[in-house]
């Protein structure tokens, strides 16, 4: 059972989704306003569903409010279907964006599979100490803090080892350049996300030096970076 917040000011889609996710045995968390949102987010949901056009505060200053505090997924369900604000919500944090009217059935799938997802990050960041993460030839010693390709070690500064290991524990994931910052700097440190492009640019290079037609890291255009299931 996963707890679940719904914020969004349309009261009878939230009972319509409320039933729906207490009839798969799921506790709900409901808020019909952007401030009541922030408040419940305080008690650590397992999933988010965010609206973005409410009263009091919208749901693109909700996602900036809590992100930082919030590590669960977050999903956006907004009538706002312009590319734009699709890029934007998935830039602040978002981890999927569904446009209104919508179907029930695709919702409550990619409900339970940001849920499978965030179980197996979870599992992962538990493990960490003592894992090794395999991606095809490359593979990451965590507790070691060392990469290797073909038992060929990969020197990588400690940024660049910091971001690797962000985007491979939760591969699949798309990461803004914003975020990415945030995570590996900090939020006060002096910067811009500019640092993580060139950041990412070396060490691409120092992968492809080994392994030429392997890419690990993907560029998502128009929103940042995600790892590779290989």
């Amino acid at each position: 059972m996963s707890k679940i917040l719904i914020i969004d000011d349309e009261k009878e889609l939230v009972m319509l989704l409320e039933d729906e996710l207490k009839a798969k045995g799921h506790e709900v968390l409901a808020a019909y306003d952007g401030q009541e949102g922030i408040e419940l987010a305080k008690k650590q949901p397992d999933l988010i569903i965010l609206d973005i056009m409410m009263p009091r505060i919208n749901g693109f200053e909700v996602c900036r409010a809590i992100r930082d505090d919030v590590l669960c997924p977050i999903i956006f369900l907004s009538a706002k279907q312009s590319e734009t604000d699709k890029i934007k919500g998935l830039t602040l944090g978002g981890d999927d964006y569904i446009v209104k009217p919508f179907g029930l059935k695709e919702l409550m799938a990619k409900i339970d599979a940001n849920l499978r997802r965030e179980k197996r990050s979870q599992y992962i960041n538990a493990e960490n100490k003592r894992a090794v993460l395999y991606f095809g030839k490359l593979n990451l010693n965590i507790n070691e803090r060392t990469a290797k390709i073909n038992d060929e070690s990969i020197v990588l500064t400690k940024r660049e080892y910091d971001i690797v290991e962000l985007l491979a524990l939760h591969a699949g994931q798309v990461f803004s350049r914003e975020h990415i910052f945030e995570k590996i700097w900090g939020y006060d440190s002096e910067g811009d996300s500019a640092t993580v492009v060139e950041h990412i640019k070396k060490i691409r290079a120092k992968f492809a030096a080994v392994t030429p037609s392997v890419e690990y890291i993907s560029t998502v255009w128009g929103i940042g970076y995600k790892w590779n299931r290989i």
